[in-house]
C-alpha cells in the first residue's frame, strides 16, 4: 500500500493531494492554505509555538498544514471555496490548483455543504440572501465567505435597484 501511495504522490501528485485532503484530513485552515506558503508556514509556527498547550484539533491541523506546505513547495496552489464550482466535501482538481470544498469552511457541516450544492444545481444563486435561504447558510458563514472573497459579485439582496440600472 505504501508503494501505491508513493507512486501516486510522485507521478500523479494532484490526484494524491485531492484524495488525501478529501478522505484523510478533517481539520483545515482554508484561509491560510489559499493564501500560500508564507501563510501556511506562519500558522504552522503559531501551532508549534504553543508546544504542549496545543489542542488535539490544532495538532491534527498541523499535520494537514505540513502536507499543504509540501504541496505548495512543489509549485501547486489552493483556491478558496468557489460558489460556482466547489463540491460539498471533495477537493477538486483545476490544473495545478485544488479548489476547496464547502465543508472546509469553519463551522460548515456536511449537511449544509450538500444543501448548498443541491440548491446551486437547481439554479445559480442570485444573492447572498438567496444563498442563505436556499442553501440554509447561517449569517456567520455568509460573513466568512464574504470576507474571503467567495461571494464576490453577489449582491446582498434579491431586489434590484432602479438606481443601479442608470
Amino acid at each position: 500500500m505504501a508503494l501505491r501511495v508513493a507512486y501516486f504522490k510522485v507521478y500523479f501528485p494532484m490526484v494524491y493531494y485531492a484524495a488525501y485532503f478529501s478522505v484523510r484530513a478533517e481539520d483545515f485552515d482554508v484561509v491560510a492554505m489559499s493564501r500560500g506558503k508564507e501563510s501556511v508556514k506562519a500558522k504552522m509556527k503559531e501551532i508549534n509555538d504553543e508546544g504542549m498547550d496545543a489542542s488535539t484539533k490544532e495538532k491534527n491541523l498541523l499535520t494537514v498544514l505540513e502536507l499543504a506546505n509540501e504541496m505548495l513547495e512543489r509549485g501547486f496552489k489552493f483556491k478558496m471555496i468557489d460558489i460556482e464550482k466547489s463540491a460539498a466535501n471533495e477537493w477538486l482538481i483545476d490544473g495545478d490548483t485544488l479548489i476547496a470544498p464547502f465543508n472546509s469552511a469553519p463551522g460548515l457541516g456536511l449537511n449544509v455543504a450538500k444543501q448548498i450544492v443541491a440548491a446551486r444545481e437547481d439554479k445559480p444563486f442570485l444573492s447572498k440572501e438567496d444563498l442563505a435561504k436556499r442553501g440554509k447558510v447561517s449569517k456567520t458563514l455568509i460573513e466568512f465567505m464574504t470576507d474571503n472573497g467567495v461571494l464576490e459579485g453577489l449582491p446582498d439582496e434579491n431586489q434590484l435597484s432602479l438606481f443601479d440600472m442608470m
